[in-house]
């Protein structure tokens, strides 16, 4: 019955992206399912992007962005692996990285390695921190100062404010996971190159590929245009839940603009309880 499976298939999408509401929309009335969230990471899964996949993506429309954005194309997409084994695969086929398959393996390569001059004339690399099974993975655009002499993303005036954005919606630091799309500072916090983007987001790749989020959270214009592989404004991306090879991801202002410009803080605002209301859809804690 290929109209019955394409339908299952379409659902089983929309669950893993939307949450555990579905709407299914009529004609002349607005309706809505619910199923329960089961999709629950399993303990015993091996952290690499390689594994088994209990979480895999449906075939079929599975590289198409289901919230109606532009979608996602790449290596992984279109495909019926999992959102994790897709993203493993927009690491280029010669890089080191895929022989690598714990946090601390990546870190060390990173530490030890020169892929970009910026690699020369930092004081720290900025990898990454916070819990390695966090299901909300939050990605910024490059370390700053602060981060450069701490070799942690996020701890000068900038990462204050997301540790008070996070709290209002219910999380700690600790809980979540926190990357940058650079490793390391550019000058005078310039906006990182293409090259230099180029050489670093493989590594940011097989970091969501090990941590295995359950959704992410890009804070900036660069680090959404980044992923999203797109140059519309920061305005047009917001307020809505873009398909990242499956997973959804939400787009909003970095804390450092927000300290600039403390009109966008409401803004940001509505943001992030969009985030907090689908993350509890994901994890079964809706009301």
């Amino acid at each position: 019955m290929p109209l019955l499976e394409e339908l299952k298939t379409i659902i089983e999408h929309e669950q893993r992206l939307a949450g555990p509401v579905v709407p299914l929309p009529h004609p002349g009335r607005e309706d809505s399912g619910r199923t329960s969230a089961s999709d629950r990471k399993p303990s015993e899964m091996a952290r690499n992007a390689s594994s088994p996949a209990s979480r895999m993506a449906p075939s079929g429309n599975a590289g198409s962005d289901l919230f109606r954005n532009r979608p996602v194309s790449g290596p992984g997409a279109g495909s019926s692996r999992s959102p994790y084994a897709r993203i493993h695969a927009l690491i280029p086929a010669e890089s080191p990285l895929h022989d690598m398959n714990t946090l601390e393996e990546v870190e060390a390569f990173v530490r030890d390695n020169v892929l970009i001059p910026l690699d020369k004339t930092r004081k720290k690399p900025v990898f990454g921190t916070g819990n390695p099974d966090a299901n909300l993975m939050i990605i910024g655009e490059a370390p700053g100062a602060d981060e450069d002499a701490q070799g942690e993303p996020f701890v000068g005036r900038a990462g204050m404010l997301l540790n008070k954005i996070l709290a209002a919606i219910r999380f700690e630091r600790e809980e979540v996971y926190i990357a940058n799309i650079l490793k390391s500072r550019p000058p005078n916090n310039r906006n990182p190159l293409a090259g230099e983007v180029n050489a670093h987001a493989p590594i940011l790749y097989k970091q969501i590929a090990l941590i295995q989020p359950k959704i992410l959270l890009c804070v900036g214009k660069t680090s959404a245009t980044t992923l999203l592989d797109r140059q519309d404004s920061l305005g047009a991306m917001r307020q809505k839940f873009h398909d990242f090879h499956g997973l959804p991801l939400l787009v909003t202002y970095h804390p450092a603009a927000l300290l600039r410009n403390p009109g966008w803080k409401r803004p940001a605002w509505e943001d992030v309880q969009m985030l907090r209301e689908r993350y509890d859809q994901l994890m079964g804690n809706a009301a």
